[in-house]
């Protein structure tokens, strides 16, 4: 349901509402929040919560510092792990600026405005994730372990598969909260997993892949273990992915990907810092099904762009580079920029690679344009990049990688 501000009112007096999470996102996709009580509300909406900006990384020095929240009535959820007396629900919130303008270094505003460009040439993109985690056992203390909850593989069932009701709690919780989940199954890994859910608007789908990590969190804690979305947990092992599922119509709902696939080609060396942002992200590309060259073609999972076998409104394109620990925000808004530049500069696709890349001949591969090999490489992309200037506000770069 989507709520209006005077609907959040009632819901949350006719609910028994105890705490209100307003939610935002730092630069790097963690995901904050400063709770406050019932009788607070109606300042929040009117006149936003104030929080220091200085102790964001990113946002603001302590000369500055003061910056606003105000809650989004549409983004309300229930939190439906916590106590079902004295419930607990979370909005999204806009950030501003004391003087009421927008604070352009906050993730939302950045994707706003990719979906506005978009809306004011007549595309609407469409996005759905599809997570990868491992499932770690605890100590006695419940601090995490290297050890896996299972020793299943791809696609097994119960009893090797021990993650099946780890996996039906995070579903049912997703439903709880408005969020439609596709499909769920063990992973390669030992105690891997991944749940995707159906796609929404642009925006819609960001705030869902922040719900959805909280989640996950939660569900693995209730049942004494630790969800790792970290893109190589295991180093023998597969890394986690993001595959981001990508729909592009126009007004007349038709689907238009080709010139867009062209434009996330074209950008994606100068975006990878951004959808990998670790180390780690680096040991996962070029291996067990994550990318490593700059190709595209149908159905190929060694590829970095694939458009799968799905026919009608399941329509799309799959990039498969991305992993877990991206803001999803700032990669939307990215790839939205990218994909409007290859339509706009009608930049021209090259021909489909259908060969697998992880078993072809070095004579196929060295003609092959390629990912960025480490983080710093991705970092000194970025920094010279007039396409990650003309988004992201002065500076963004540098503190990413702090």
């Amino acid at each position: 349901m989507v709520y209006t501000q005077n609907e959040v009112f009632d819901y949350i007096e006719q609910e028994d509402v105890k705490f209100i999470r307003l939610a935002f996102s730092d630069i790097r996709g963690r995901q904050k929040n400063i709770s406050i009580l019932p009788q607070e509300l109606k300042r929040a909406f009117e006149q936003g919560i104030s929080f220091d900006a200085s102790a964001i990384c990113g946002f603001d020095d302590v000369v500055q510092s003061d910056l606003l929240l105000f809650p989004i009535p549409s983004t309300l959820h229930l939190l439906s792990w916590r106590a079902s007396h004295g419930k607990v629900v979370r909005m999204f919130c806009e950030i501003k600026n004391p003087d009421g303008t927008p604070f352009i270094k906050d993730p939302r505003y950045i994707l706003n405005t990719a979906i506005k460009r978009a809306s004011d040439q007549g595309i609407n993109v469409y996005f759905g994730s599809e997570f990868e985690f491992y499932l770690f056992k605890t100590d006695a203390e419940g601090n995490p372990t290297r050890e896996p909850f299972d020793r299943a593989t791809y696609m097994d069932v119960a009893p090797e598969d021990r993650g099946e009701n780890v996996r039906r709690d995070i579903c049912m919780t997703l439903l709880d909260m408005g969020i439609m989940p596709e499909s769920s199954h063990h992973e390669e890994g030992p105690g891997q997993n991944e749940i995707d859910f159906r796609y929404s608007d642009a925006m819609s789908s960001a705030d869902n892949a922040m719900n959805f990590i909280t989640i996950v969190k939660a569900v693995a804690l209730q049942n004494g273990l630790y969800a790792d979305f970290s893109p190589k947990p295991l180093d023998k092992e597969a890394g986690n992915g993001m595959h981001i599922n990508m729909s592009v119509k126009d007004k007349g709902g038709n689907n238009i990907t080709t010139k867009f696939i062209a434009g996330i080609m074209s950008h994606i060396k100068e975006m990878t810092l951004f959808l990998n942002p670790c180390e780690s992200s680096y040991k996962r590309l070029g291996e067990k099904k994550a990318p490593k060259y700059i190709t595209w073609s149908h159905e190929n999972r060694s590829q970095l762009i694939r458009i799968p076998a799905a026919k009608g409104e399941y329509e799309r394109i799959e990039l498969r580079s991305p992993d877990p620990m991206a803001n999803p925000y700032i990669t939307y808004a990215l790839l939205i920029h990218a994909g409007l530049d290859g339509m706009n500069d009608n930049t021209p696709l090259p021909e489909p690679l259908n060969v697998n890349l992880y078993t072809a001949s070095k004579e196929i591969t060295d003609t092959l344009d390629k990912l960025p090999g480490s983080l710093e490489e991705a970092l000194n992309i970025a920094q010279e990049s007039d396409f990650i200037k003309s988004i992201l506000p002065e500076n963004y770069v540098e503190y990413f990688t702090v």
